[in-house]
């Protein structure tokens, strides 16, 4: 007999139910905690068998995180010994960093950026995407300025001899020093973001002034580089689960169930943050730029339930495009805006990383002024280019940043554990707003199809 997945599903749901109400009164059904471990192995069980049906990355890295905070229920001492799991997993997302960044800069810029034949749709673009990921970046300093979510996380005894090592405090002039590469090679050695930003930019712009024989040569590198690093990434996400799972187990195991409470304040300030800057920034434009919401939630809701459920920009890409040239946006313009917007029009990446960032400031209980708020935050409009094809590539900008400021890394531990959901949502945001961004520089140009528009508002969704 062939089973269904989504009548597991269904059943592991309605088991799920019943557990948390014996859980909560388990003193009233007199049930001791052998009982209730068993009840949760069983609900766990079939959501296994979901998972093995359903054979889907994402399915199987929120069953690890059940998992997780299962065994660092039961097992706090096993539990706590795992966390080398999370740490291999955490050195293999660093090491596509620099070549990520590289790559995808020098082909957005020297690829795409041709200022002869672009002329004015160049500036727009970029002025746009400025103004757009300020806004988000604001919106998420006052979010989780607001809600505090990392206020009241107690540091474990004996965790600050785990930290990265700690970065000396310097002056705003060292700061800004650091900014410009000394050395591309030793940039790349110590994992500093900001200095390979520069010298990928710088590059890609020395490109544009070559012949095109020369020019291309070494996009064609770059390209290559790319694709290479997205696979090299694919393999990477098969462990993620485990990293994933051993993250929790260990932040359970270790600092205990109550920092679930943080985590589930932070994951709500994010969506909540994440909702109003749809409401408040983007859905504005898309009335001021008059384009049919019924169209454009057509064009959009294949690709960004695609993006939502790979947590990936880069595989809802092709179907974006289609459905923008249905939509009434003339190819060359898609063409541009929207490769480009992939690296300097992060939305959602821009808002998680100022409100994550504030969030470990606050866990590790050091004061930041909203200036110097201001400040990391403009650091990471710059470190956010460039990643919002590689899932999780975020969590990397964001360690690197920690780690740049003198921040603890500790919290982000436990930020890993619910980091899957975190991008589902961001990684929509970066899809929406890229979309949009290409109607409005299309209309900025007067070539949005308005009659096209309209035929495609026309068909049901």
């Amino acid at each position: 007999m062939k089973i269904k997945k989504d009548k597991v599903l269904l059943i592991a749901f309605l088991s799920f139910l019943p557990c948390i109400i014996f859980h909560l009164y388990k003193s009233f059904f007199g049930f001791n905690n052998l009982i209730l471990c068993l009840l949760r192995c069983f609900v766990i069980s079939i959501f296994i068998l979901y998972a093995v049906l359903k054979k889907d990355l994402t399915t199987w890295i929120l069953l690890s995180i059940i998992i997780g905070i299962e065994i660092g229920l039961d097992q706090p001492k096993i539990a706590v010994q795992l966390r080398f799991l999370s740490q291999i997993f955490l050195r293999l997302i660093k090491t596509i960093i620099a070549p990520i960044l590289f790559s995808t800069l020098v082909v957005g810029i020297a690829g795409h950026s041709d200022i002869k034949q672009l002329g004015s749709m160049g500036w727009k673009s970029l002025l746009y995407f400025e103004i757009v990921t300020t806004l988000a970046l604001f919106i998420g300093l006052i979010a989780i300025n607001l809600s505090k979510a990392g206020v009241g996380i107690v540091m474990p005894y004996g965790i600050t001899a785990q930290q990265l090592p700690k970065v000396e405090s310097r002056t705003w002039q060292e700061i800004i020093l650091h900014i410009f590469p000394e050395n591309f090679i030793k940039s790349i050695y110590h994992g500093d973001v900001l200095p390979i930003v520069v010298f990928s930019v710088i590059f890609g712009i020395s490109m544009i002034s070559l012949e095109e024989r020369k020019r291309n040569m070494i996009i064609s590198f770059a390209e290559s580089l790319s694709e290479i690093m997205f696979k090299f990434t694919k393999i990477i996400m098969y462990f993620a689960p485990i990293g994933v799972g051993s993250a929790i187990a260990y932040t359970i195991g270790h600092m205990g169930l109550d920092i679930l409470y943080n985590l589930l304040q932070l994951l709500l300030t994010l969506y909540f943050a994440l909702v109003i800057f749809i409401l408040v920034v983007l859905f504005p434009i898309l009335l001021w730029i008059k384009v049919p919401l019924k169209a454009f939630i057509k064009a959009l809701t294949e690709p960004v339930s695609l993006a939502f459920a790979t947590t990936s920009s880069e595989s809802a890409l092709p179907l974006l495009m289609e459905n923008l040239e249905k939509l009434g946006v003339p190819k060359k313009i898609i063409a541009f805006v929207i490769p480009t917007g992939y690296s300097f029009n992060l939305d959602g990446t821009t808002l998680y990383l100022s409100l994550a960032t504030v969030f470990v400031a606050q866990a590790a209980g050091i004061h930041l002024s909203f200036s110097q708020q201001i400040f990391i935050g403009l650091t990471l409009i710059l470190t956010s280019k460039g990643v919002a094809g590689v899932p999780r590539a975020s969590l990397v900008i964001l360690l690197a940043t920690v780690a740049s400021f003198g921040l603890p890394n500790w919290p982000i531990l436990a930020i890993i554990g619910i980091d899957e959901l975190m991008d589902m949502a961001r990684t929509t945001v970066n899809v929406i707003g890229n979309g949009l961004a290409s109607c409005v520089i299309a209309r900025s140009e007067g070539e949005l199809d308005d009659k096209k528009m309209l035929d495609y508002a026309k068909n049901d969704l």
